[in-house]
């Protein structure tokens, strides 16, 4: 019996919506239903495809893209995206049971996975799998097509380091770091800066933030991507290791010293993006999605206003020689095993390494390229650093995307706001963190 099966009544509810969205009203939905990729099969021969898109504001783009390969190829590629509020794995869920599902689905990696267990094609051995270190793969198999990267690293803004004489290509030690933060502290006055270091630890609302994305560069900063050392551990238990956690805790100490006194245990993520982007920090603990934050309707005139200064991000090196920063696909394009798969992988491979597909993809969708032989780079303010970093090889992976779930809002994120608050010494930051992990893994 399939998967889905064993999920029994709950899905009954997500089905009959399924089928009502094939309707033709098409609530919350933008695209072709079933109805339209069943048109879109006759106008081709039979070897039409149907994409489910979870950003309905790329839509136009992705029609865009889909027109671009009707054009080269004769196939039709049938966008429909979802948005509005839709939960797109629910809508998901009631498209398999109504016997309507798409060729080429998004998932959200191990959340997703299991979910899908035994219905995802095998996209292994794809001339793409080569040309990128983000697809999305099980036990050695690949399921997931890459789209775009997101990174976390120390986020900087270069004209800042370059008043205050700091290469950033120099912070790959401690010591480095240490020493950046002291010059620009240095200058801090001179330059009307508010602090060298927007930090945030304020546990409510960016336990995320702490919880998680910091959290994880203990798991994974400096290490080849394939390596699960630590987060193979902290399965084990909610273990740690001893050594390396209390070189990285010496790095959030640091955090704790130079960052903005005003919003380091009260800030809330707008406040801290906003000063960044005004230029009142030389740094800021936040991952590259706030790229598109810096240029919105409501942020771009203070960056300007600050000389839309070039971004950067330098690794969270708690330990000499670490280089890399963490990139991964936030979601991946996976492909329904009993649906058009020889055409959609067809599709897929063109998007790779097509470059009016991949201009597409980055221009139009604005996504950082995770192939290494793209030569497009998005406007992203932040794209060129995961650009150059893909390119030379400098990234390590996001494996805290499989920790316990819920680890940061229920057990990590207030260790941070109370060691930023000045409740804890690092030895009893160290102990806390350990003591918290192992409750909530034996939970």
């Amino acid at each position: 019996m399939r998967k889905f099966v064993a999920l029994g009544m709950a899905l009954l509810m997500t089905a009959s919506l399924a089928l009502t969205g094939c309707g033709s009203s098409e609530p919350a939905t933008s695209g072709g239903q079933a109805s339209g990729s069943t048109e879109a099969a006759a106008s081709s021969g039979g070897a039409a495809i149907r994409l489910v898109n979870n950003k309905v504001e790329i839509d136009a783009a992705l029609k865009d893209l889909a027109a671009k390969y009707k054009d080269e190829t004769g196939v039709e590629v049938t966008i429909e995206s979802l948005g509005g509020g839709v939960d797109t794995q629910a809508t998901l869920k009631g498209y398999y049971q109504a016997g309507n599902m798409p060729d080429i689905f998004v998932i959200e990696g191990d959340k997703d996975y299991p979910t899908w267990e035994g219905n995802l094609a095998d996209l292994s051995g794809m001339e793409w799998t080569k040309d990128t270190d983000n697809g999305y793969a099980v036990d050695g198999v690949m399921y997931g097509f890459p789209t775009t990267t997101e990174a976390i690293g120390l986020a900087y803004n270069k004209s800042i380091l370059d008043a205050c004489g700091v290469d950033p290509e120099s912070i790959t030690s401690p010591a480095a770091m240490k020493a950046a933060f002291e010059a620009v502290d240095a200058k801090k006055d001179e330059l009307g800066l508010t602090a060298v270091l927007g930090y945030c630890a304020e546990a409510s609302q960016l336990y995320w933030s702490t919880g998680q994305h910091l959290f994880g560069t203990y798991i994974d900063e400096g290490l080849a991507r394939d390596d699960t050392t630590y987060i193979d551990l902290l399965k084990d238990g909610g273990k740690l290791d001893d050594a390396r956690i209390a070189e990285w805790a010496k790095m959030v100490q640091l955090f704790n010293e130079y960052s903005d006194p005003d919003l380091l245990v009260s800030g809330t993520y707008d406040q801290q993006v906003l000063n960044f982007t005004s230029g009142k920090y030389a740094f800021v603990t936040q991952g590259s999605w706030i790229g598109a934050t810096m240029t919105d309707a409501d942020h771009k005139d203070a960056y300007a206003e600050a000389g839309n200064f070039e971004c950067g991000m330098a690794p969270y090196a708690f330990i000499d020689g670490q280089d890399t920063i963490l990139t991964n696909t936030p979601n991946w394009w996976a492909v329904y095993k009993d649906g058009n798969v020889d055409e959609a992988k067809k599709f897929l491979e063109w998007c790779a390494t097509n470059e009016g597909g991949q201009q597409i993809l980055v221009e139009q969708c604005g996504f950082v390229s995770p192939y290494k032989s793209c030569s497009f780079v998005a406007s992203d303010p932040f794209a060129q650093t995961i650009v150059d970093h893909t390119a030379a090889g400098k990234t390590s992976a996001w494996h805290w995307l499989s920790m316990k779930d819920g680890i940061g809002q229920n057990a990590t994120g207030v260790v941070f706001q109370d060691f930023a608050a000045g409740n804890y010494t690092i030895d009893e930051f160290v102990e806390t963190l350990k003591e918290v992990i192992e409750a909530y893994y034996a939970s």
